[in-house]
């Protein structure tokens, strides 16, 4: 009995020596947050290099091994690698390193200036994605300098081109040196923690995403004088088609992921939410439900099935001309296992306009692949991780928007988006992720490498 005591005892001094000490990481992380946010890495153009050459000294001074890996040599990715005793497949780490742009005219601060200010940093990439890329780098400092035990190697990646340009960043390194970063499991973007009035309400873990695709509604009509309306109009039968799909409820469908997201939210909600969120599943009370989402949060629809936005129409070219032609492109989000020929076609029917035809168009378009498995040790040590860190329940969800996860799922590789802690009130007034601005809390800058060492260590870390 003394001897088993002895051995926890041991156990829990070397877990406690490999603790890094908080306060004094506190320092560091923001030194090397700001100094990230302060690197204008705007995509379009990107020059991503920038902040390989940062994470390139970071490393150095550390001695920890990396390649740098480069399609453009402006837009180069940095791979670097800390060997485990290889019982288990490797661990990836990723964030990437490219913004999307800025009108700095909207900026109460500038927007590269990583300004601190009332708890908050101010920066174009403090939530997208740099808070992923400094704690992902700062978990690979850590564990080197603890010289940490680990069953698997943990591979970090710092990528280009996620917002506008994926093929020098992940389709390169996919391509090119798939060797390099080829594991089992992978930690990037997508997630987070949700805070509202000051008080954290859950934690989601990104294990699927919807699909982008395209299509363009084209209306036709014979021109004419401007003096001279005709009923036959191509705007007119344009505007009826698109009133169409945009107000069109399409099948909803749920899959592992979406499922047991609502069904877990309505364990932590109120009693009026937990009821719109388990009608969800009362083909009597769901159309009116989806109906409310669509209303009141459009995040919550998109879920539920492929979802359709008209964002660009064009049209006409003179005052008094009466257009033969006018079209309407749409953003279409797809569930990652829509069949798209056939909901174009279901779409034509909801049209209905012989004038109206629907044209497939093809996007960047990231691959699609399976979910990631919630019933895995990997998922259980984020969900703890989360707990720990935050206290906070953990839901499964699949993303409305794409990330390069993708890419790596249909490699076969388990990803999994996390992310820092963000008020949910932060985007009603304007300081989201691509917004106008953009800002996150110091502490969510704190806690989130916390956060990334907890569950790196726990998926990672040598069990004996």
């Amino acid at each position: 009995m003394r001897a088993a005591s002895s051995l926890i005892f041991i156990a829990l001094l070397s877990a406690s020596a490999q603790t890094p000490d908080w306060v004094q990481v506190k320092a560091e992380a923001m030194r090397h947050f700001q100094a990230l946010i302060q690197i204008d890495s705007t995509d379009p153009p990107g020059n991503e290099t920038r902040v390989v050459d940062y994470v390139r000294k970071v490393f150095d001074a550390e001695g920890i091994p990396y390649i740098v890996a480069a399609k453009d040599p402006a837009r180069a990715n940095i791979i670097a690698r800390l060997k485990g005793n290889g019982s288990k497949r490797p661990l990836l780490i990723v964030g990437h390193s490219d913004t999307v742009k800025v009108d700095a005219s909207k900026w109460t601060f500038p927007p590269f200036s990583g300004a601190r200010n009332g708890g908050y940093v101010y920066g174009r990439g403090t939530l997208d994605d740099k808070p992923n890329l400094m704690a992902a780098m700062m978990t690979m400092v850590l564990l080197k300098r603890a010289n940490t035990k680990l069953d698997r190697d943990v591979i970090f990646l710092s990528e280009a081109g996620e917002e506008a340009s994926t093929g020098p960043g992940i389709q390169y390194v996919v391509d090119e040196h798939f060797a390099d970063i080829d594991a089992e499991i992978a930690l990037a973007e997508g997630g987070g923690v949700r805070r509202q009035n000051g008080k954290v309400q859950y934690a989601v873990v990104q294990t699927t995403e919807k699909q982008p695709r395209g299509a363009r509604i084209i209306a036709h009509g014979p021109a004419g004088h401007g003096s001279r309306p005709m009923r036959t109009n191509a705007i007119l039968h344009l505007s009826r088609a698109v009133e169409k799909v945009a107000m069109w409820d399409p099948p909803m469908r749920f899959n592992d992921t979406t499922r047991y997201y609502f069904e877990k939210l309505a364990t932590i909600s109120t009693p009026e939410q937990a009821a719109r969120y388990k009608g969800l599943f009362d083909s009597a009370k769901a159309p009116a439900i989806r109906e409310y989402l669509a209303e009141n949060d459009p995040g919550a629809y998109s879920m539920l099935h492929t979802s359709i936005s008209p964002n660009i129409i064009q049209a006409g070219f003179q005052i008094n001309v009466i257009p033969s032609e006018a079209t309407a492109t749409l953003d279409i989000r797809a569930l990652p296992d829509e069949d798209m020929p056939a909901f174009l076609d279901l779409m034509r029917k909801v049209i209905n306009d012989p004038a109206v035809e629907v044209v497939s168009e093809t996007r960047n378009q990231r691959p699609g692949a399976a979910p990631s498995r919630i019933d895995s040790d990997a998922y259980r040590a984020i969900e703890s991780a989360f707990n720990k860190i935050y206290g906070a329940t953990t839901l499964p969800m699949m993303s409305t928007g794409a990330t390069d996860m993708a890419f790596l799922r249909a490699k076969g590789i388990q990803c999994y988006g996390v992310g820092a802690m963000t008020d949910l009130e932060d985007a009603t007034k304007g300081y989201g992720a691509h917004s106008d601005q953009e800002r996150i809390l110091e502490e969510s800058v704190y806690k989130h490498v916390q956060f990334f060492w907890t569950a790196v260590t726990s998926i990672a870390g040598a069990n004996r």
